[in-house]
């Protein structure tokens, strides 16, 4: 897994959720693109990494982790890199979510929308 400065880790992260991740039970490179993965492929791989979270029990605790921490690479909790982004520059770098909970708040419709059929290509 990519690893990100500790100034953009939470102070508050915690680890104990992701000990019930249905992507435990993955495959790894599903949820982290190869490098320069365009088109279809990345496409298709984000769908089926999105579609083990959706039925995962820890998905909101990980979206929220993935949102505050700024995770920059993966599919966490439902939202591909391209999900978060726009996240990040729809909120105000100056009142940031960095409490847990806040980053589900700020983020709750993205959150929701990231497993929905559209998203899973199944509407």
């Amino acid at each position: 897994m990519p690893q990100q400065p500790l100034a953009q880790v939470p102070l508050d992260a915690t680890w104990d959720w992701s000990e019930e991740g249905s992507c435990r039970e993955a495959d790894p490179n599903l949820f982290f693109h190869p490098q320069n993965e365009r088109g279809a492929a990345r496409i298709m791989r984000d769908r089926a990494a999105k579609g083990i979270c959706a039925g995962c029990p820890v998905r909101t605790e990980c979206a929220d982790y993935a949102v505050r921490a700024r995770e920059p690479y993966g599919v966490w909790g439902g939202l591909t890199e391209e999900d978060r982004e726009a996240i990040y520059r729809r909120l105000d770098s100056r009142n940031y979510p960095r409490a847990r909970g806040e980053g589900l708040r700020a983020a709750e419709h993205e959150i929701s929308e990231a497993v929905s059929a559209q998203a899973l290509g199944i509407a």
